[in-house]
């Protein structure tokens, strides 16, 4: 799909890290419409970043803004301090939305965010509003002082609301949303740690898979014992896979076509078959029972633990 060569409207500082961006398309047209979940990934130096769209009403008609946040990231890649330099005014390129996180109007939803993870949940928030359907809106951080949005949310919806900050009695307790659920889905998104912790009691209590849907807001990190290793694919031809390079970063240097979209290991685009060797699992998609069998893996960030590895791909 082609991309939207864009502008930047407005700049607003939310807190210390987080600033609000509201981009539109340099011609002034509208722009396509999206679905509450949904994310744009916009152009920066060194490759492509995801940010979902903010929106506290549901999307009808093509709007002629999109709105995000960004985190700063002092150490990470550099994408996010890109984004926090931009200026009104700038030209900016980003796509079409993508969605791998909708939302299911028609169940009742607990919807559950750990910092700047709440950007995806204020569009859920608003489309299950709007369809009169029960949700429960949790929004865990360290202190309100650098928690984005959260006193439009208690004002919004103050009866859904509740707000869980580290600093204060507040604090998450995930015990208690979990045995809130009833017969509700519930949505994740946030820190790799608060996705492993929800997924491992959810499937402690029994709860299933296709009820709990997760988004993360974190690329996978480069760990102290990550060492190359090598891929195999269907028609024999062998590549190594380096230290800070994923499979799917190879592959495409070497013309193989495949897919993917979120390149954190969440959305399960990437998945496939593994033929020989035993992953190394990075993903926040698979349960306990599949990483334990080894026999599919997330190519966006899970790597190896034997020193080859032969994909069906």
């Amino acid at each position: 799909m082609a991309k939207i060569e864009g502008v930047v409207l407005d700049v607003v500082t939310l807190s210390d890290r987080i600033s609000s961006l509201r981009v539109a398309a340099t011609d002034c047209s509208a722009l396509p419409i999206w679905e509450a979940g949904a994310h744009v990934e916009f152009d920066v130096a060194d490759g492509a970043r995801a940010y979902s769209l903010i929106a506290f009403d549901p999307v009808t008609v093509a709007p002629s803004f999109y709105q995000i946040a960004v985190q700063r990231e002092d150490d990470g890649q550099g994408g996010s301090r890109a984004m926090h330099d931009l200026q009104i005014g700038d030209p900016i390129t980003f796509s079409a939305p993508k969605n791998n996180f909708r939302v299911k109007t028609d169940a009742p939803a607990v919807l559950l965010a750990g910092g700047i993870g709440v950007t995806p949940m204020i569009s859920m928030a608003a489309a299950l509003h709007a369809a009169g359907q029960q949700f429960a809106f949790h929004y865990a951080g360290r202190s309100a002082s650098v928690m984005a949005y959260h006193a439009e949310l208690a004002a919004t919806w103050s009866d859904a609301f509740h707000l869980h900050c580290d600093d204060n009695d507040s604090t998450l307790d995930l015990d208690a949303v979990m045995f809130s659920l009833n017969d509700a889905h519930l949505y994740v998104c946030g820190p790799r740690g608060l996705l492993n912790a929800t997924r491992a009691k959810a499937e402690a209590l029994g709860i299933l898979q296709s009820r709990v849907h997760y988004e993360l807001f974190e690329a996978a990190a480069t760990q102290s014992n990550d060492r190359a290793f090598e891929v195999q694919i269907n028609d024999g031809t062998v590549y190594t896979i380096p230290v800070g390079q994923s499979i799917i970063d190879v592959l495409e240097e070497n013309d193989v076509d495949v897919m993917y979209d979120c390149q954190r290991g969440d959305c399960g685009i990437c998945q496939c078959d593994v033929l020989e060797g035993t992953p190394d699992h990075r993903d926040v998609v698979l349960s306990d029972a599949e990483r334990e069998a080894g026999d599919v893996m997330q190519i966006c960030v899970s790597r190896a633990k034997t020193p080859r590895l032969v994909l069906d791909i």
